[in-house]
This record gives C-alpha cells, structure tokens and sequence, in this order.
C-alpha cells in the first residue's frame, strides 16, 4: 500500500481502519511497534486475511470477515482463534493465536491477529515444479498426511473442544446440508440441472458407513490450505472456520478429491500434486492409515461423498457467476458446468468400485 499523505499509516484499504486497528495493536499485541503497513494477501468470498508489518520489521497475519458481510461474524472469528489456539499444544502445526479482537467499534467486524509464518503456499503445477525437486515433493507429501494425522490424534476434549459441534450423525447433516443448497441453486436462474447429483444424494444416504469416535474434522484440507516451510515441512495449517467434529475420514476424502495424478483430467484443473514426485492417490491412503492406525475400508464412500459435495458447491459458486455476484471477474468459470457433472461420474464411480 501507498502512503499518501506521508503519516507512516497506510490508507483506503478496504476491511482495515487503520487508525483503530493500530491502537488496538498497541494495546493487546505485546511488543508491538507503530506504525503499522497493512497488505492483503487474501480476499475474496471467505475470510480476508491481511499481513502487518510493524516499524521494528515485526510481522503478524490479521483475519476478518469480508466487507459487507450480513451474517453475525463474532462466533466465527472467536470460533478460528479458539480453534488454532486449541490445537497447537496438541503438536498440530498452526499460526501462533497473538489476539482476538470482538469489538466491532473498532473495525466494523470481529477479527483475530496469529503470528507470520514463514513459507510457501502452492496451489499450481507450475509453482511446485518451481519450488521443489522430485525428492523435496515427496516430503512435502508425506508431511501433509502426517499433518492430517495429527490433527485427528488431538483428543477434542482435552484440547477444550469437546462443544464444537454434536459428534453424532456428521455425514447424514452435510448430506442434508450440501444438498439443500445444492437444490436451492439449481432452482436459481442459469444453475446447471445435473441429475446424477440428485441420484448420488440417495445412494449415500442409503449406504452411510457406520461412525466411529468422533475426531477434528478440518474440513477443508488440501496442499494450498497450508504452509510449508523450508524444510519441505508444514508449518502452519491454515483456514480452521468449516473444522467440526465428525468422522476423520471425510478429510482424507477431500484431500484425495483435491488430489491431481500425473496425466489426469481433472474436473478442476491439474493441481500441484500432479505433478512428478507426488504419491498417487492410492498410496497417499496407504501412507494416511499407516500414520493414523485407521481402517479405510470405507475410504471409497468418503472419497465419493467428498467429490458430490464439491460438486454441490460448485453449483451455488457458478449461479453467483451467472447472477453477477462475482467480483472476480478476471476468472472464467465457464468450465463449471462440465466441471460439475465431471465431479459427479467421478463420485459415482467411486461409490460403484465399493
């Protein structure tokens, strides 16, 4: 950010009032030092998340709700720092929670401040072919189902959790969740009327496997939902705000649905696991259950639920798109349609090799 009128404070950032905030820092932030450079370094539908650089070089990570967000956001910002608080004495590698702020006289929204981490967040092909060698890839792969271990290992009571949601029923609720806004967007104006969604939402509802002990569900894990340091290691998971309690194996489902293999014509577009050096899907599982002692016998029902439910939200993301809710508008979402659909044979695969 520019710095105009010479002050030292950054202005017209959207989602940060500047003066506030920095008092704030002064108050709650041991050790802070004003002023304080705000950068955004993620915006978008979810949450905004914004680097501070204080005047010592001292960097933190600053979250809040988007702009013009109608929802009470105060649970949700509590909930993400409670959250990542909770689990870093249990060994589950997270940003430091520093401080949260529910005031909403100060910034108009509740937000939360966690230490920088520093390291790298890879989302494409190209950028891991750029950032790792072949060896380097494997280990960045086999830290991340280790990381995905971890975070099940936690004990949800002793880390203060035990209230985070009801443990019981986890999949028949994100059925019925997904589901329903799947209907409701569908219904809307340019929704792509996809059957097959409609016929997979019975054929898991009738074939839910039963559920074990209830563990962390993070809820959206996957290679570009964490960062890795420079020992090819993760450092920090990030983006807790869907984590619940549930069956520990609706995360490795996603994970393997996010997963790219070498060659492979992805509903989404080739990610960065594609790419040589990755384990393919198969031996991810099989280094996920030596690491957790799981059975995953019913792995494959998981792995297509996690497909369906993709499917599902891409339906309400593209409606958005047609509907002209969308601000980013640099992206084409064109393809969301046959990403759909190819989302939906793919999980109706899996659901038949079971």
């Amino acid at each position: 950010m520019t710095d105009p009128d010479g002050s030292g404070v950054d202005r017209a950032l959207p989602g940060i009032d500047t003066n506030r905030v920095s008092a704030w820092y002064a108050d709650n932030i041991p050790g802070t030092t004003l002023p304080l450079h705000f950068t955004l370094i993620a915006g978008g539908r979810s949450n905004l998340t914004y680097r501070v650089d204080d005047a010592a070089g001292r960097a933190t990570v600053l979250r809040r709700p988007p702009t013009g967000h109608l929802l009470p956001t105060a649970h949700d910002m509590a909930r993400e720092h409670r959250l990542i608080a909770a689990v870093a004495p249990a060994g589950v590698p997270v940003a430091p929670a520093l401080g949260l702020c529910t005031d909403e006289s100060v910034n108009g929204a509740p937000f939360y401040v966690m230490g920088f981490v520093d390291g790298l967040i890879v989302r494409s092909a190209e950028q891991a072919e750029a950032a790792w060698d072949v060896p380097a890839r494997r280990v960045v792969a086999e830290s991340l189902i280790d990381t995905l271990a971890q975070i099940h290992a936690v004990d949800p009571d002793a880390a203060g959790l035990g209230d985070l949601s009801r443990r019981e029923g986890y999949v028949a609720r994100q059925l019925k969740r997904w589901y329903s806004q799947y209907q409701a967007s569908r219904d809307g104006a340019g929704g792509p009327d996809v059957k097959l969604v409609d016929q997979l939402h019975g054929m898991l509802s009738a074939s839910i496997p039963e559920q074990g002990p209830a563990t962390l569900v993070h809820g959206d894990y996957r290679l570009d939902n964490t960062v890795v340091g420079s020992d090819h290691r993760i450092a920090a998971v990030l983006d807790w705000e869907l984590c619940t309690l549930g069956d520990p194996l609706a995360d490795m489902g996603a994970l393997l649905a996010y997963w790219s293999e070498p060659g492979e014509e992805s509903p989404l577009g080739a990610s960065a696991t594609g790419v040589e050096g990755f384990p393919l899907r198969a031996e991810v599982a099989e280094l996920y259950a030596k690491a957790s002692g799981r059975d995953l016998s019913q792995l494959d029902f998981f792995y297509a639920f996690a497909l369906w439910k993709l499917a599902c939200i891409l339906e309400g993301v593209y409606v958005r798109y047609v509907a002209g809710a969308m601000g980013d508008t640099d992206f084409d979402y064109s393809f969301y349609p046959a990403a759909i659909s190819g989302l939906a044979e793919r999980a109706h695969d899996a659901l038949k090799g079971r």
